[in-house]
């Protein structure tokens, strides 16, 4: 798909209406009553390879106190300090992968992501402009890797499974890729992506 038709694509279905996420799409009986969520930002960050389209996500580093080892787009809290959850994200996927913000546009937003571990994500979608090679944080990120797009707006790569979390059983959506198990909010944000673009 040529350049222009995506980036035109993706910012008409941004902007359009579709559906929301949150971790409690496939268990609503868990939403706490009163829970209090703090603010977080990440970037869906696309960028144009040789073979097509790709997103940018990141392995976290097994340290983190929060979603350790597991497969997240770059983005992290909002500091006190940043203007904006779109400031936030910018910031984060500097810090993480080195992408410089002045090489991001954005093209749009998707609604709030609420997690079941307290945190109300902002995911926003930008295209890199020229090359870009990751430069990681490793106390922050183990590995950063690309998966093609086509991939992820599949809706067919898509499934729902379950685990005992907590002592509860609880769903969530996964969408394999090679030796990347993409689970839980990532998969989720992803997949609403994709029905956006569907």
């Amino acid at each position: 798909m040529p350049a222009s038709e995506m980036i035109d694509r993706m910012r008409a279905a941004l902007h359009g209406d579709g559906p929301q996420s949150s971790d409690f799409d496939l268990n609503p009986q868990f939403r706490p009553n009163g829970m209090k969520l703090r603010p977080a930002a990440v970037l869906m960050t696309l960028v144009a390879q040789p073979g097509g389209w790709a997103v940018l996500l990141t392995k976290r580093a097994s340290t983190l106190k929060h979603h350790p080892g597991q497969i997240a787009f770059p983005g992290g809290k909002v500091d006190p300090t940043d203007a904006d959850p779109e400031a936030a994200a910018l910031r984060e996927a500097h810090e993480e992968v080195g992408l410089d913000p002045a090489q991001v546009t954005i093209l749009g937003a998707m609604p709030p992501h609420e997690t079941v571990t307290g945190f109300t994500v902002y995911p926003f979608v930008g295209v890199v402009n020229g090359p870009f090679t990751p430069v990681i944080e490793a106390g922050e990120v183990e590995e950063a890797f690309f998966v093609p797009l086509a991939h992820l707006l599949d809706e067919r790569n898509y499934a729902i499974q379950s685990r005992a979390w907590l002592g509860q059983r609880r769903g969530y959506y996964t969408v394999p890729w090679g030796p990347y198990y993409i689970w839980g909010a990532t998969a989720r944000m992803l997949r609403a992506v994709a029905a956006r673009l569907a």
